[in-house]
């Protein structure tokens, strides 16, 4: 099968347009036919190993110390069941469906073998495979940090980062649950957010949030570029920052902080599970959230993709289409 294959930590040119064994599934397992993949700031991190200090050697060590281990990056995407082994119950040969690969990757090729109890999910009606293979990302971690922030109806919120992938998810769940959304990113987005439902839009370049006496319930900051100190300020009381991009010393900030103050500080992970998948299913059939394409690219050109992608004015999301002839 075709796929990009990954054989050095570095930029993108390192990626190279080549022929892999076709995967074959285990008993537990589902034989996916991938229609479409992502590009996310994730990949580009784990291409180069822009890894934060404190994670470094025990993602190098799974990773690979020389060289990638894992030789088909590739972390989200969508397609159709090709095959079903014989202990799975909760699929059927010729499902459409959109899943997580996570740090197993191997989105940025024609198949993909995962068990089924993996993060996966029946395609809703209303998608195409290039925008069902966004949600697993972006969706699941935006509604994450929403549930995290305990937003409700009447909340006002921030989101610094909000143009890319999990931020535009954020922002449109937010709005469906009767929240005020404030969004901070470059300017080149900021017309693409107030499209989706933004009620204010901030260009990071020309304001900084955490200086303009404004006061919100929750602030998520999806690219962890804003001041740890001020954002607690700019909360109201009970308020929490949520840090979805958590360095070593924010965490730590963020304990000694929830020992002594009710503005809370959480950085956890998204814990996947079948319930938000369906969540999100239900949002997007009844047209309360979509999922927004920036640029499409082929799988030859992916690493174009990627250098577009680490440019930063990315718009929501990249997406691969991927061939099927063989």
């Amino acid at each position: 099968m075709k796929a990009i294959v990954w054989t050095k930590y570095g930029s993108p040119d390192l990626l190279e347009y080549a022929d892999v064994p076709k995967p074959v599934p285990k008993n537990n397992e589902i034989l996916i036919k991938i229609k479409a993949a992502t590009v996310t700031a994730g990949d580009c991190e784990l291409r180069r190993f822009d890894i934060a200090p404190w994670i470094w050697l025990p993602v190098r060590l799974y990773m690979g110390i020389l060289k990638p281990r894992i030789c088909v990056l590739g972390q989200e995407f969508s397609g159709e069941i090709e095959y079903v082994g014989k202990n799975v119950t909760q699929f059927n040969k010729g499902d459409k469906i959109f899943a997580s690969a996570g740090m197993g990757m191997g989105a940025y090729a024609q198949y993909k073998c995962l068990p089924e109890t993996n993060t996966i999910g029946f395609i809703p009606n209303n998608m195409n495979f290039e925008e069902a293979a966004t949600i697993a990302t972006g969706g699941i971690n935006g509604l994450h940090f929403l549930r995290k922030a305990n937003v409700e109806k009447g909340h006002n919120i921030l989101i610094n980062g909000a143009g890319g992938s999990i931020g535009t998810y954020a922002l449109q769940i937010a709005k469906s649950l009767g929240a005020q959304v404030t969004c901070v990113d470059r300017a080149n987005k900021l017309e693409m957010l107030s499209t989706i439902g933004a009620d204010y839009v901030i260009d990071y370049k020309n304001e900084d949030f955490t200086k303009n006496d404004k006061k919100y319930d929750a602030i998520i900051d999806v690219v962890g570029t804003s001041s740890f100190k001020r954002s607690l300020k700019s909360l109201n009381k009970n308020g929490r920052y949520i840090l979805g991009n958590p360095r070593f010393w924010g965490m730590m900030k963020g304990i000694l902080n929830n020992l002594k103050s009710n503005k809370k500080v959480i950085f956890q992970l998204a814990n996947e599970s079948k319930k938000d998948l369906a969540y999100l299913t239900n949002l997007i059939e009844a047209g309360k959230i979509k999922s927004i394409i920036d640029k499409r690219f082929s799988l030859e050109q992916v690493p174009d993709a990627h250098k577009y992608v680490e440019a930063g004015y990315k718009k929501g999301n990249v997406v691969i289409s991927i061939p099927q002839d063989h």
